[in-house]
Parts: C-alpha cells; structure tokens; sequence
C-alpha cells in the first residue's frame, strides 16, 4: 500500500472529515500539522504546487487535493486502485 500523508491544522474541520474518512476505512496515514510550524507550511506549499490550504492529502508522491477530493475519490471507488 502507498503511504498516505495527510497536512492539516489543528482548527480544520474539513482536516477531521478527512482524518476519519481515513479511519473508518482502515488507510493508515501520516498527519503532519503545520498549525504553528512554518518549515513544515513552506515544504506543504512546495509540495502542493503553491496551495496553502489544508487538509492536502498525498498517496505517495501523487497529491490528491482535500477532502472533498478525498471523498469523491471515495464514493466513486477509486481511491483504494490509487492506494496500489
């Protein structure tokens, strides 16, 4: 399985959403919170072509956008071809 990264704050609710949409389907991810960290915030916009918003979410090196993306991904059931 790609590994799953998954930038967020701490006062993001669609970052929850996401965090449980993960959980409840039983993908393992890391979380890294960019809530009061600046290198952190800079290597997510790096990462994410220039977007600053959270949560962005990677399977591998592939960024996949927010949640809303996340679900639809989800709903439409090509998110666990894209976990490999």
């Amino acid at each position: 399985m790609k590994p799953v990264t998954i930038y967020t704050t701490q006062t993001c609710g669609f970052c929850i959403r996401a965090k449980q949409l993960l959980e409840e389907r039983g993908i393992p991810f890391q979380e890294i919170d960019v809530s009061d960290d600046d290198e952190a915030r800079a290597r997510l916009v790096e990462k994410a072509d220039g977007r600053r918003t959270v949560p962005q979410i990677f399977i591998g090196d592939l960024g996949i956008g927010g949640y809303t993306d996340l679900a639809v991904l989800d709903r439409e059931g090509k998110l666990k071809p894209l976990l490999g």
